[in-house]
């Protein structure tokens, strides 16, 4: 009894735990604490490479939203540019020029592209959809179904959507 405190101040350990009275060593509860701290760890640094991954598109989705605005604004019904800049302005070829742009990430199938022309002051002649006269107004919703996926949690989807409107100006 009296060795087992002198030999504890120098660093020296005694004999191992033993099996005493039913219970069991804790041999290997290391094993087990590292594995569950590990699991929550990778959960949460996934999580936060998944939620930054989410702001990089919906970044891209609002971006894709002014492009697909611009588009129109500059194909309006009294554009004059050479060449087949001036093509009809549609809600299909605003969908496909949207869906073509490329942003790296973003997988088109999951997008949604909807054009519309509020009128507004100028009087659209002759009243034909879309109403694409300089001064009316033009507007682009791109929504965007995110596909989220984050180890050891159920796998969802993040909707977004993000709206632009400028006036039509050729």
């Amino acid at each position: 009894m009296l060795i087992r405190p002198l030999l504890s101040p120098l660093g020296l350990r005694g004999p191992a735990p033993q099996r005493r009275g039913g219970v069991l060593s804790e041999h290997g509860s290391t094993l087990v604490e590292t594995a569950l701290s590990l699991g929550l760890l990778f959960t949460l640094v996934f999580g936060i490479m998944e939620i930054g991954w989410a702001l990089y598109s919906y970044h891209f989705i609002s971006e894709a939203a002014r492009e697909g605005t611009r588009y129109a604004i500059v194909r309006g019904s009294s554009c004059a540019a050479a060449g087949s800049l001036c093509t009809d302005v549609s809600q299909t070829n605003i969908q496909n020029y949207v869906e073509n742009l490329g942003f790296p990430g973003i997988t088109s199938s999951n997008m949604t592209v909807t054009a519309t022309w509020p009128t507004t002051g100028a009087a659209c002649t002759p009243s034909t959809a879309p109403c694409n006269n300089p001064g009316n107004l033009v507007q682009v919703t791109v929504a965007y179904k995110f596909p989220l996926s984050i180890p050891f949690v159920k796998a969802s989807t993040i909707n977004m959507a993000s709206t632009s409107e400028m006036v039509i100006s050729q």
